[in-house]
């Protein structure tokens, strides 16, 4: 299992939305967004080559990154992580806490009925 920080998720979400991107490109992309430098990005890139999370091809002037790790899979895996670690893998504990919250609006309601519904 990968395990992605914040900050790597924008940079992954940046990537499965684009396909691939060069580290100019995701710097001019995520600049009003997070602030990060160029410098900040090679790092973060770097972490994530470590991780196995993105790999690149060495283009004429610059390295084009790829996600190397597919998204359904990731957000699947974040999500586990995430309600074990909350919930004690409790998805009832997590919806009821939601609807007690207001978070959910009509539609998010409708749309969870359709999912239950289906399944």
């Amino acid at each position: 299992m990968i395990k992605l920080s914040d900050a790597e998720w924008k940079i992954a979400t940046k990537l499965w939305e684009n396909g691939s991107m060069t580290i100019t490109e995701l710097t001019k992309c995520l600049k009003d967004e997070t602030g990060w430098s160029k410098n900040s990005i090679i790092t973060l890139l770097k972490r994530m080559e470590e991780k196995e999370a993105v790999y690149y091809v060495q283009q004429e002037k610059a390295k084009l990154f790829y996600p190397k790790i597919d998204r359904t899979e990731a957000e699947l895996e974040e999500t586990t992580s995430f309600l074990d670690k909350i919930y004690s893998g409790n998805v009832g504990l997590m919806i009821s806490n939601l609807i007690k919250s207001n978070k959910l609006t009509k539609d998010d309601i409708e749309e969870l009925q359709k999912l239950l519904e289906e399944k």
